[in-house]
């Protein structure tokens, strides 16, 4: 059966309950798995054949609420287009409309707040004009409460509008009532403000300052958090706003013509010039500069390009003149794909939050027959109606469940978002739990631990040679090959002679010998570069001579290279893979955060263990001569003797190993396949990163935990107190609508993670 998917945009949800009620609704068409989430206001639908996406939308519709499809971008759309369907929490103009009815409100509600608990300012007929200002405050400042509440209704459905409409419109109809029939409106009528249970005369009792107080505060709060959770979605805008709106491309007669973006192909060559962004990811064909990568990778220090060198996309152009032939254009690039992983992560759901949605969605049917129980049960002890009231109204008002909706979504909002910013991307919510969990750490070596480049580290010359003549005829003849060593030999001897490579001699003569090296003819001469048995089998004399340069180069875990002038021994080069400068504080914050690292390579053991040793990893944590396909192996095994597992790895052969693991950190200097299998991407290719990965991870599931933990914790502490009349309506409003505010704003905290 085939699935597809589609993204949602959902409008009028206020709290968890509305989340999870569509979430369930969704849920029951056969075929149909959906994640409906709060803070983005999205739901991601996977759908078999058979269902259509019109069947969904009138779904969400059906329930009060609405929707529509969200379309993505064409193909060749750039990441920086402009779109209504950007992953915005919270429409700026629905944050204006809150401010204004807010403002407005509170105008008007704060004399009434003050005549109630104040009597002394209390004047003969202070309580109608308390009406006059509170009714518009409850009914058209409490209008969306209203509006929601009874579109819930007609679907047999109650959400926290539900709670707030019935708290604010019962203390409002008991208060005219009090007034037109009761005592409440005789002249030089005085009024307290009371918390606790009190006896008295009901029909002289006002509700007006809670009313009108709650509503205000509630309006506040909903402002507040509209505010916080754009904020909490910035970072994600951001990272879509660096893409080039347009670009210099240049022409086959060399004329530059200014082009939008969007209309770029792979193949084209554009300009870019100092300041400019590089509008898409392609290789730099002329020209020299310095690249700022900061905004994709968090590095700080620009990176060095020229001719041959790769450009992403949306890094900005910080020295001269580059002309770059595009490779990737429109959502295949660099920048796309990590804002579509973030995006990703935003939408989804950790098993924590889902233990809450399911609380949520009979939460309110529960707080409303325990308001009726508490009403009834003071009426039931003779306490009076005014203040069976008090306390039925405070347990309606108290328990919203907003904030259990936004404990997660906007900790992932934020987290995933400075993520980004930083350099690392968070693939799902559920990876969080596994960064908890974790105690040991794969490595692999190359290109993880090590720059994953060969480099001439060492060169010893035979008594009867001269370096540089060793040098230049070995590096010449080895420039005619491909072999990685072979290029590494070719490169360092250029450098260390002062040429560029291709100022070296020509061979007129050059064989590759698989597996053991090269030969052929430079200036004349015969030269042989390679194994020792290539050497040994041609007849080459004086290898015994090198036998103590080549022992100590492999016991450096350095690959020999033995050179022969026209028969005879005359040199060794020593050629390594280097350890990146940043790998042996890596590991040392890899431990700091409890976790045993372990060096897994397909290199002998010899430079397993030299390279162990460069960054602190002991021997017996070392797992050499592993072949490709058992990388995986390993990680089974590590995982069988009871240990948590992490891998970090760049090349296609890490792929089966990091989809095993039970948290995959990708290097995104690597392969896709990587990439795709990895849990986490490190942007850049520093293995700190991985450091600061399950840092920012675990700080983001804390946050989550403690977001969720404050939202339980409030309603089991503040439910009992409002039972047992001991919390005023109002004051019950205010710290409602405060739990809300105070669970965004905590989730905000992780903007400033470094």
């Amino acid at each position: 059966m085939n699935t597809s998917e589609v993204e949602l945009a959902i409008g009028g949800m206020t709290c968890a309950s509305c989340s999870a009620r569509i979430e369930k609704k969704l849920n029951r068409i056969e075929g149909v798995t959906a994640s409906v989430n709060l803070a983005t206001e999205k739901a991601k639908v996977a759908y078999a054949d058979g269902v259509e996406v019109g069947q969904l939308v009138a779904t969400v519709e059906r329930l009060g609420y609405s929707a529509h499809e969200i379309v993505p971008p064409p193909p060749d759309a750039g990441p920086g287009d402009d779109s209504a369907d950007r992953p915005v929490t919270t429409d700026l103009t629905e944050a204006d409309r809150l401010l204004q009815r807010l403002l407005v409100s509170a105008a008007l509600a704060l004399p009434v707040v003050v005549l109630a608990m104040v009597p002394s300012l209390q004047f003969e007929y202070w309580q109608w004009l308390s009406l006059t200002l509170a009714a518009p405050v409850v009914v058209w400042g409490g209008l969306p409460f209203h509006t929601a509440a009874l579109t819930n209704a007609r679907h047999g459905a109650a959400t926290m509008d539900t709670l707030v409409s019935l708290g604010t419109l019962a203390a409002f109809g008991w208060s005219v009532w009090a007034l037109f029939l009761g005592t409440a409106g005789e002249p030089g009528m005085r009024h307290g403000f009371e918390f606790t249970i009190a006896r008295g005369d009901s029909s002289s009792a006002l509700y007006l300052e809670v009313a009108a107080g709650v509503v205000t505060f509630i309006l506040l709060g909903r402002y507040l958090e509209a505010r916080s959770k754009r904020k909490a979605g910035a970072a994600l805008r951001a990272l879509l706003d660096l893409g080039a709106k347009d670009v210099s491309v240049l022409g086959p007669d060399g004329t530059e013509t200014r082009i939008p973006v969007g209309r770029l192909a792979v193949g084209d060559r554009f300009v870019v010039r100092p300041g400019e962004t590089v509008a898409t990811d392609g290789t730099v064909v002329e020209g020299a500069s310095a690249v700022d990568v900061s905004m994709l990778t968090g590095e700080s220090v620009p990176a060095d390009v020229t001719v041959g060198d790769a450009v992403t996309g949306a890094t900005v152009n910080a020295g001269g003149r580059l002309v770059v032939e595009a490779t990737r254009v429109g959502a295949d690039t660099q920048l796309a794909r990590m804002a579509r992983l973030v995006e990703d992560a935003q939408s989804g759901k950790a098993e924590v939050q889902r233990l809450a949605d399911r609380v949520a969605a009979v939460f309110v049917p529960v707080v409303i027959a325990l308001a009726v129980a508490t009403l009834g049960f003071w009426l039931g002890n003779g306490v009076g109606a005014a203040a069976a009231f008090t306390a039925a109204v405070a347990v309606l008002i108290i328990a919203c469940p907003c904030a259990l909706g936004l404990a997660t979504p906007t900790a992932l909002l934020v987290g995933t978002g400075r993520g980004a910013q930083l350099g690392i991307l968070i693939k799902g919510p559920e990876v969080l739990e596994s960064t908890r969990r974790v105690d040991t750490i794969v490595l692999d070596k190359t290109g993880t631990v090590t720059t994953g480049r060969m480099a001439l580290q060492d060169v010893y010359a035979a008594e009867s040679t001269d370096e540089k003549e060793l040098l230049r005829l070995a590096g010449a003849l080895e420039h005619a090959s491909e072999h990685p060593v072979a290029r590494a030999v070719a490169a360092g001897a250029a450098q260390r002679l002062g040429l560029d490579a291709g100022a070296l001699p020509v061979p007129t003569r050059f064989e590759n010998v698989p597996g053991a090296g090269v030969r052929g003819t430079v200036d004349g001469r015969e030269v042989l570069a390679g194994r020792e048995r290539l050497l040994a089998e041609a007849g080459v004399t004086g290898l015994a001579g090198l036998a103590a340069a080549r022992e100590r180069a492999e016991a450096d875990g350095r690959t020999a290279v033995l050179v022969a002038l026209d028969g005879v021994a005359a040199g060794l080069l020593a050629v390594a893979d280097t350890v990146k400068d940043t790998s042996p504080e890596a590991v040392r914050r890899l431990r700091e955060l409890g976790l045993d690292p372990v060096l897994l390579t397909g290199d002998n053991r010899s430079v397993a263990e030299a390279v162990a040793a460069a960054v602190g990893i002991t021997p017996d944590a070392v797992h050499a001569e592993v072949l490709p396909e058992d990388k995986a192996d390993v990680v089974r095994r590590l995982q069988e003797e009871g240990r948590v597992v992490a891998m970090v790895g760049d090349g296609v052969n890490d792929a089966a190993a990091l989809a095993t693991a039970d948290l995959g950190l990708a290097m995104g200097t690597g392969t896709d396949a990587a990439i795709e299998a990895g849990d986490l991407t490190l942007v850049r290719g520093d293995l700190r990163v991985a450091a600061d990965a399950i840092r920012l991870a675990r700080r983001t599931l804390a946050t989550i935990k403690g977001n969720l933990c404050w939202a339980f914790g409030y309603n089991v502490a503040a439910l009992p107190l409002a039972a047992a009349g001991l919390l005023n309506p109002m004051i019950a409003g205010a710290a409602m609508a405060f739990s809300s505010v105070f669970v965004v704003t905590n989730s905000l905290r992780l903007r400033s993670f470094t």
